[in-house]
């Protein structure tokens, strides 16, 4: 491969650092596709090299059970349906946030909010599906989670990290690699303030090593066909495991390398540690982090318990952007905040609220998403989207464009139906105009 042809390449990259479709395949002809000097996997395989040394990565916070708008990014107070939580107001002239998030009041500037997020699922497991995915759950297709997808778009096989770390319990239902396969399933990590377990090699490098050989050995001598998928899998998965245990980057999973004024500032809590985590991982070049925030499912006392959650939900959530902002890495990092669903309007006989997918809000930081807005709108009491309704597929076209992934990008199903990573919707452009 030439310098011309990659000088052509680097032109092809916009003024936002993301490559377009139009502007690649422009790039590529000029350099002389035409001339049959690489096919097409090529050319895929050199953008996807070309979005990798930029350093995208995505954080996804994930607030599992279906957080309340009220009582988060979209209060409503003076209204019956608003309850007893009060607005307070941020950074920003105009925007206010519900009363128990004061630090993500501060950092209003970097936010922007939509409040204008409608689905029809309204069940915890699908909804949570969709909201991983952008599709909704069948037999018959295996869809990736977006984690998935990232680590697939912008990450390596031959990192020395998995390229999609996931922190916290699991939360049901939020998908995996899917139909690309077990090399992009999530590396979990269910307690973020302790290293992961089995990570620490017991013996002296060079005997682990020679311990490796042995098993593959094994395999060669057991009669196997090393060409057979098992064995390839097994093989990959192992090779894996140990650049990983062997990489010096597996400090980054150490939160004792903090200082304390650092970890203090996150909060002492599994959430806090968790997003200081994901800080560091998308530093050592981990591509997507998912952070879990569970007990969203406030059908009964929801406004003491929501309380609660918020005050765990606020300052890591803050720092987490501040952090990011402070060290360079935020125009580099789309941080997403988001459930699967939100929460009705009236309150319930156990003054609780209950599962709400027709109106809700999600927000998000960083990643060239111009914050200090609010996109969309519900209603006084919100019942409905007032304006600007805005749809999963939407949205995942958005994270999508903002981290230069191509959406419409088709992944082949194991028995050779083409699947886009997006089926449908538009971006939301207010959120990329200058």
């Amino acid at each position: 491969m030439n310098f011309h042809f990659l000088r052509h390449i680097r032109l092809a990259v916009n003024r936002e650092g993301v490559i377009g479709r139009r502007d690649f395949l422009r790039g590529i002809s000029t350099a002389g596709l035409a001339a049959g000097a690489l096919n097409w996997t090529d050319l895929v395989s050199l953008r996807a090299d070309e979005l990798r040394r930029q350093g995208m990565a995505c954080i996804l916070l994930w607030m599992q059970g279906g957080p309340s708008q009220f009582e988060t990014l979209d209060p409503k107070p003076g209204n019956a349906n608003g309850g007893e939580t009060k607005a307070i107001s941020t950074s920003v002239p105009g925007i206010q946030l519900a009363e128990h998030l004061p630090n993500l009041a501060k950092v209003a500037g970097d936010l922007a909010l939509l409040r204008s997020m409608t689905t029809k699922e309204g069940n915890h497991q699908r909804a949570s599906f969709l909201m991983h995915t952008a599709h909704v759950p069948t037999a018959s297709v295996h869809y990736p989670t977006i984690g998935s997808v990232v680590a697939a778009e912008l990450g390596s096989l031959q990192a020395e990290l998995p390229s999609f770390v996931r922190i916290g319990r699991r939360s049901p239902n939020t998908g995996n690699g899917g139909l690309l396969g077990t090399d992009y399933n999530p590396f979990v990590v269910p307690n973020p303030a302790k290293l992961p377990d089995n990570t620490q090699v017991v013996t002296r490098t060079d005997r682990f090593e020679r311990r490796l050989a042995l098993v593959r050995a094994l395999e060669t001598a057991s009669g196997g066909n090393e060409a057979t998928p098992e064995i390839a899998e097994h093989r990959g998965l192992y090779q894996k495991a140990s650049r990983m245990v062997l990489s010096p980057k597996m400090e980054a999973f150490d939160l004792s390398r903090e200082p304390d004024e650092v970890r203090a500032a996150y909060g002492r809590s599994d959430f806090g540690a968790g997003c200081l985590l994901a800080r560091r991982l998308v530093e050592a070049g981990v591509t997507f982090v998912e952070v879990a925030l569970g007990n969203w499912d406030t059908h009964d006392d929801n406004f003491n318990r929501t309380k609660a959650l918020a005050g765990e939900l606020d300052q890591p959530f803050a720092q987490l952007i501040t952090d990011l902002k402070q060290r360079g890495r935020l125009d580099k990092t789309l941080v997403i905040w988001m459930g699967e669903f939100g929460r009705t309007p009236r309150i319930n006989p156990r003054g609780g609220r209950d599962h709400f997918p027709r109106a809700f809000s999600a927000a998000l930081a960083g990643g060239a998403v111009r914050g200090g807005q609010v996109i969309g709108r519900t209603g006084p009491g919100g019942e409905d989207v007032a304006e600007r309704p805005v749809k999963v597929e939407d949205l995942f076209r958005t994270f999508y464009k903002s981290l230069g992934i191509d959406s419409d990008k088709e992944n082949m199903s194991p028995i050779g139906r083409p699947i886009k990573i997006v089926e449908g919707g538009a971006v939301v452009s207010e959120l990329f105009v200058g």
